[in-house]
């Protein structure tokens, strides 16, 4: 005996379509990683380059850090950032250059003689390590609402030898405010610096 079946007119054309969908999620997901991995979706970009670990024991100070963004005092964020996250990171003896007196103000010309200064001093207190960089970029992408975009370069000079030791420069284009991108740089760079 022989039993039929009514078929609808869509069932025919259905059941390829399910097993084409079913088929193609798995292939969607793939996609959407390969391109996000292709895009480089990291929000971080860093270059270290070290010669010698710095130990966190030595007299440490932090120098000038220049300020090639347009956004006015952003070195001195980055010297506040910073002085907390060596000292969480076990760097006991950390002091700041002395600030310039006002009837100094008007001798500092440039941001390499601040920083010459700044070295000199250092230099004579006898300090180990002197922490200094620049900030090549503070700021949102397109006004307020925009993606936080920063840009840091930091060294560490051995003061006895005048040399760099250790230097990094990163980027970092995520997170809610351009402070909070800064931190994040800034503790990846301090975590590589101290080994931790």
């Amino acid at each position: 005996m022989r039993t039929s079946f009514l078929l609808s007119p869509y069932d025919e054309f259905e059941r390829p379509m399910k097993a084409r969908t079913t088929m193609r999620a798995p292939m969607r997901i793939l996609l959407a990683i390969a391109v996000l991995v292709g895009l480089g979706c990291s929000p971080q970009t860093t270059s270290i380059q070290r010669t010698a670990t710095p130990r966190a024991a030595a007299r440490w100070v932090m120098l000038p850090f220049s300020n090639y963004s347009e956004t006015p005092q952003a070195g001195e964020r980055v010297e506040a950032i910073l002085d907390t996250l060596l000292r969480k990171q076990g760097v006991a003896q950390l002091d700041r250059y002395p600030a310039l007196k006002e009837d100094d103000a008007h001798l500092i010309i440039s941001e390499r003689q601040r920083y010459d200064e700044s070295l000199a001093w250092a230099q004579q207190q006898h300090f180990d390590y002197g922490v200094s960089g620049s900030v090549g970029e503070w700021r949102y992408k397109s006004g307020l609402e925009g993606d936080p975009a920063v840009g840091v370069t930091v060294r560490i000079v051995e003061l006895s030898t005048n040399k760099v030791v250790w230097s990094a420069t990163g980027t970092r284009d995520d997170g809610d405010t351009v402070s909070g991108a800064a931190l994040r740089l800034l503790d990846s760079m301090v975590r590589d610096l101290l080994g931790s």
